[in-house]
């Protein structure tokens, strides 16, 4: 055991030293040993992501939505951050792929629209009581019964795959911040909107916080602890279905927050 833990600090020495040549060299042959390495991280991402998707949606595509991802996230990593690069390049890959089906818009006008109807609800509320609003509460302010409710949450869940790469757009750059945003702001943006980031980010953080219990746990599990939807079902003890619509209601929350924050209104 110790010795196979001594080759893996050896190995992470080595790769960082890699990166710090290739970095410095922009070396051709150390960047398609890099894109060689990295590149099963594409389909394994490309994976997660087509579960969520309907059956219009090919892996293939994906796959090659995503390694331009890679490409960007070889180019753009910094080693001297001391971040690993696979946690770097899997948001990098996540993010060309949603970027790609957002361009595709798949999601029909009437389902976006009962999306932006349940997320402003969500946002109204909650910002009128200061908390998280149950179903109850956002199914009566929608003039629909909790099952009607249940059901439209379980239609929209394939809008919220993307929702938490697009949250937030800054007004100075353009910059997309994502709730696992792991790029720090670069040095030539003007002051005012990495105060402005850093505030998102706040929100983001303490909006998680106080979401329900189950919520949060979706929201952990899935896109920090990389679990699938059926893997947290299991970790929970929910259905499938269930942790889709949990994440689809954590989702509505933050980008309510959000949303909010964009008005004015926290």
């Amino acid at each position: 055991m110790q010795k196979k833990q001594a080759q893996q600090v050896i190995d992470t020495d080595r790769e960082y030293e890699l990166w710090l040549e290739y970095k410095r060299t922009l070396n051709q042959e150390i960047r398609e040993k890099i894109i060689k390495q990295y590149a099963p991280l594409v389909k394994y991402v490309a994976g997660k992501i087509i579960a969520g998707m309907p059956g219009n949606i090919e892996f293939d595509d994906l796959v090659g939505y995503g390694v331009f991802g890679l490409l960007d996230a070889i180019e753009k990593f910094d080693p001297e951050k001391h971040v690993k690069f696979k946690t770097y390049a899997v948001t990098r890959i996540r993010g060309a792929i949603f970027d790609e089906l957002r361009t595709l818009d798949w999601i029909p006008r009437s389902v976006r629209q009962k999306a932006r109807e349940m997320e402003d609800t969500i946002a109204r509320l909650e910002a009128q009581k200061g908390g998280s609003s149950s179903d109850v509460e956002i199914a009566k302010s929608m003039g629909l019964d909790v099952k009607d409710f249940q059901k439209l949450v379980l239609k929209l869940s394939g809008t919220t795959v993307l929702s938490l790469n697009e949250m937030w757009q800054g007004q100075e750059s353009g910059e997309k911040i994502a709730i696992i945003d792991n790029i720090e702001a670069p040095k030539n943006l003007n002051p005012e909107f990495i105060i402005e980031k850093e505030e998102i980010k706040h929100v983001i953080v303490t909006s998680i916080k106080e979401l329900p219990d189950k919520e949060r746990k979706v929201l952990i599990l899935y896109y920090y602890e990389d679990l699938t939807l059926k893997e947290i079902g299991a970790v929970l003890g929910v259905t499938e279905s269930r942790v889709s619509q949990l994440h689809t209601k954590a989702v509505m929350r933050l980008r309510g927050k959000l949303g909010n924050l964009k008005k004015g209104i926290l």
